[in-house]
């Protein structure tokens, strides 16, 4: 379609084809000896996560077919294949955002293609701000539900055709994040001594890239919202569509502004600085985790 003499064919949605993600499970599975049962999705400055691992095999974006790329700060791109604790797991060191310009059948691509590769378990984490007024910058939010915004607004990553190989055509979301990983979390949380940073709670998903202005915070809190960020919900709905188990958390980076007099103002540095201070908690906390699964 043309306006004027502009073109704006990038707005069509790109068309992914279960040959695609076929063709990038088949890849990967041809190039290492791993068969992961648990994926690990790293949010910014959570990369670390990918250190535990043993064993490893590491891909980067641009070398695995059909898969994209990240442009964000803190995020390494590239698919790390390892052992923890005993299990064969996947860690995506670098998200895919919508506000990078991807649509979300490019976001959540490489949730499908867990699900080709064998994963039963996907583990989101992502950094976020705090609307809860009883949260602290480094604390963990454990998510117990979210609140999709971009989907209230039709983008939702399973608008379009249906592929039954994949999922049903209206999945179920009132049990998106599983009970019982929580659970085993909260334990593994109180054998850690995490306690006292350790929250449970609702994350928000707004489509960003701008830091969210006062009076939306204020919305937010009102809807019951705990946390918000700029990710995660469109994985956990296409890792849901896929029949995988979902265990999220939340790394609290800075708190919201809420008062016009404040002169506080969010930034990606202070997001970059907080996980740097959480990182071995928050490696402890996923290993541990894993221990129990």
């Amino acid at each position: 379609m043309q306006v004027g003499k502009r073109t704006i064919s990038h707005l069509k949605r790109p068309s992914y084809t279960y040959e695609n993600y076929r063709e990038t499970a088949n890849w990967l599975l041809a190039h290492t000896q791993q068969r992961p049962k648990v994926a690990i999705i790293c949010g910014s400055g959570l990369g670390g996560l990918a250190d535990l691992l043993e064993n490893k095999t590491v891909f980067p974006y641009k070398d695995i077919p059909h898969f994209p790329h990240s442009t964000v700060e803190g995020h390494a791109s590239q698919l790390v294949f390892g052992d923890l604790q005993g299990k064969q797991c996947v860690c995506m060191q670098g998200r895919f955002h919508f506000y990078e310009g991807y649509n979300l059948a490019t976001v959540t691509y490489p949730v499908r293609v867990f699900f080709l590769l064998g994963v039963e378990t996907l583990i989101v984490t992502n950094a976020a701000g705090g609307l809860n007024p009883s949260f602290k910058v480094g604390d963990i939010m454990l998510i117990k539900d979210h609140i999709n915004m971009p989907g209230f607004a039709g983008q939702n990553p399973l608008c379009g055709p249906n592929d039954k190989r994949f999922g049903v055509r209206f999945p179920c979301m009132s049990d998106a994040y599983d009970k019982d990983l929580s659970r085993l979390a909260k334990e593994a949380a109180e054998e850690l001594g995490f306690s006292a940073f350790i929250q449970q709670g609702v994350y928000c998903m707004l489509a960003g890239p701008t830091f969210e202005t006062i009076a939306e915070c204020k919305v937010l809190k009102t809807l019951g919202a705990d946390a918000v960020g700029m990710s995660t919900a469109p994985e956990v709905v296409v890792a849901r569509h896929c029949g995988l188990r979902v265990f999220g958390l939340s790394l609290i980076t800075n708190e919201v502004v809420t008062d016009y007099e404040s002169q506080k103002k969010a930034n990606h540095e202070e997001v970059l600085e907080t996980t740097k201070m959480r990182t071995m908690d928050l490696q402890g906390l996923v290993s541990n985790l894993l221990a129990k699964m």
